[in-house]
């Protein structure tokens, strides 16, 4: 597929078949990377235009919300990525919102100590802006705009991006763009 057909597949709403783990860059104490375990909904609308709004899980079967995070912002298609014929390595560009929504008091708690300083009081169920605040939990300084490099691939009616890196890295700059393909997301009904 083109860049052009995959914007044409991809109108509408995708969301996760199930809870997905990644690899986050927050290690236990022996070293190794803890899991970060979320679900997804995506939407693309013409205009280069997306939301996403991830939860994000205690656990791997997805009952215990801990936050969740919606980003609206732009996608930038910057040419064929060689993972397979038809991806396409895709800037996606948080320059519209980005808001954080504890679900559970122990987030609330950690927010409340961590991440204060600029913001109200964290409450449950309460969104705030983090939109180009500093925002240490995420690592994002004062007026930045969060961008991920990574990459869109649509298959038998399956929409994948990038597979995080295994060693916890982000897709912050280019050289940290994927090289493999994450679950895919399905369209909503």
């Amino acid at each position: 597929m083109t860049a052009e057909q995959i914007k044409q597949a991809i109108k509408g709403e995708w969301v996760s078949i199930a809870p997905e783990i990644r690899p986050s860059a927050t290690k236990n104490a022996d070293g190794t990377l803890k899991p970060f375990y979320l679900t997804r909904t995506f939407s693309y609308v013409p205009g280069d235009k997306f939301q996403l709004a991830i939860i994000n899980f205690a656990d791997p079967n997805g009952k215990v919300p801990l936050a969740k995070l919606l980003i609206k912002g732009s996608m930038v298609w910057q040419g064929e990525h060689p993972i397979a014929a038809g991806a396409q390595k895709v800037d996606f560009i948080a320059d519209e919102a980005y808001e954080v929504t504890p679900l559970h008091t122990g987030f609330m708690d950690v927010l409340n100590n961590y991440a204060s300083t600029g913001f109200n009081k964290w409450e449950l169920n309460v969104p705030q802006s983090i939109f180009k605040k500093a925002f240490a939990p995420f690592g994002l300084a004062e007026g930045q705009i969060f961008k991920e490099y990574d990459l869109i691939y649509v298959f038998n009616e399956l929409l994948f991006w990038g597979a995080r890196n295994i060693d916890g890295r982000g897709f912050d700059k280019e050289e940290n763009r994927p090289t493999n393909l994450q679950i895919p997301l399905v369209r909503r009904n």
